[in-house]
């Protein structure tokens, strides 16, 4: 089972706690009464991400087995067969979709368009320079999009704009990641690596951290935001989300090792320990 469970990432699953973001946002999340739709949601949008996961890398078993890292990939390194594979695709495909038509109808719509536009990425879109980049991005706005469907919250244009940047803000230091790695190989990572250097991902990095960090500022001071949760002292968590974002551009440019954001998420203790101080302030903030 440890080959298969390498296969499908379930430790990639976190990011479908996006859904939970809205009602999150909304100051309701202990007062929603139908936060198991909401899980429902995540775990059909975990099997259909999964199945992305497997499909991608039946296409590029090729070219992982030239990557310094991905080579260990069970599909790449042989430990799981391509039968197996397909089969697992096929099964999380059907089980996954089935349960998001039980759910909401454009709850459906908004998983197949992911689905869709995924599969444009494995079988071509991710080798187009800065596209790639909107794609995976998208996935995230995807998903918000979808716990706000869920959950009957209405998304914000503040929290789509945020989690739009820091997700090009993640994808760009992975980027950046596979271009060290190019560096120190012989052989070419990723095809669009060519359209970047690091001059460019460190320019880009640049303004996508300050950005967020002054869409975040702006959010919390917005009059809306503070009429909603009836607290002007939101501004107070920036310090978090400063702290953060600075952290993980010293992962990306000092200690150069931002390839899988998921395990940064688990596994640096300041990355954790800061999430965990903003998510405990905004909650004493708005919820008291």
């Amino acid at each position: 089972m440890r080959p298969i469970l390498k296969l499908i990432r379930p430790s990639h699953w976190i990011k479908n706690l996006f859904l939970l973001i809205p009602v999150f946002f909304a100051g309701s999340f202990f007062q929603f009464e139908n936060l198991e739709i909401i899980f429902s949601g995540i775990l059909s949008f975990s099997l259909i991400a999964s199945a992305v996961y497997v499909l991608n890398d039946l296409k590029d078993v090729a070219v992982d087995r030239l990557h310094p890292k991905k080579k260990f990939r069970p599909l790449a390194s042989g430990e799981v067969t391509k039968v197996t594979a397909i089969t697992l695709v096929v099964l999380f495909l059907v089980v996954g979709l089935s349960i998001a038509f039980v759910l909401n109808k454009t709850f459906f719509g908004l998983l197949t368009f992911y689905l869709v536009l995924n599969i444009g990425y494995s079988f071509g879109l991710k080798n187009i320079p800065i596209v790639d980049l909107f794609i995976v991005a998208l996935g995230f706005l995807l998903r918000i999009h979808s716990g706000g469907i869920l959950s009957a919250v209405e998304v914000s244009h503040w929290l789509s704009i945020m989690v739009m940047l820091l997700a090009l803000f993640l994808v760009l230091a992975k980027r950046r990641d596979d271009l060290v790695l190019q560096t120190n190989s012989t052989s070419v990572i990723r095809k669009t690596s060519s359209s970047y250097n690091l001059e460019f991902i460190n320019s880009c990095l640049t303004i996508f951290a300050a950005v967020i960090v002054v869409a975040y500022i702006m959010y919390t001071l917005s009059p809306e935001v503070t009429e909603h949760f009836d607290s002007p002292y939101l501004f107070a968590t920036t310090l978090f989300v400063i702290a953060g974002i600075m952290r993980y551009l010293q992962i990306t440019m000092v200690e150069q090792n931002s390839g899988s954001p998921t395990s940064i998420l688990f596994k640096d203790k300041f990355i954790v320990i800061t999430i965990l101080l903003w998510i405990i302030s905004f909650y004493i903030i708005i919820y008291n």
